[in-house]
């Protein structure tokens, strides 16, 4: 990764980020501080992918009798998931299958469902 890389590379997770749902509509500076890191880190952009999508799809999958989670206010959120597939990559291929299984599932939202930033929330 050369430093030339680095802002398309930031952009690029901050974009991916703040696509998902029940993330905020802008990234804050803790944000695009995790994501310069990922970068130096030489987290690749796909693993980060995945991280960002396997952690939303197990959140919108969870049973419907379980109360609602709170928005997520952070990329950090994510940081776990992260970890766990350095630790534990996974199969070749499995991103594609997570972005159609993501695909699959914000269908079924609601149409009426916005994102927000949270002004009630703080």
């Amino acid at each position: 990764m050369t430093p030339a890389a680095e802002p398309a590379y930031v952009a690029a997770v901050l974009m991916l980020y703040v696509d998902l749902p029940d993330t905020p509509l802008r990234p804050g500076p803790q944000d695009q501080s995790l994501a310069r890191r990922l970068y130096q880190q030489a987290v690749p952009l796909a693993l980060v992918e995945s991280a960002l999508l396997l952690a939303t799809l197990r959140r919108m999958v969870r049973p419907q009798e379980l109360p609602p989670l709170s928005k997520i206010r952070s990329l950090a959120y994510f940081q776990p998931v992260i970890a766990e597939l350095q630790a534990q990559p996974l199969p070749a291929g499995y991103l594609d299958y997570l972005r159609l299984k993501f695909q699959a599932v914000v269908k079924t939202l609601p149409n009426d469902v916005q994102k927000t930033t949270f002004p009630n929330d703080r």
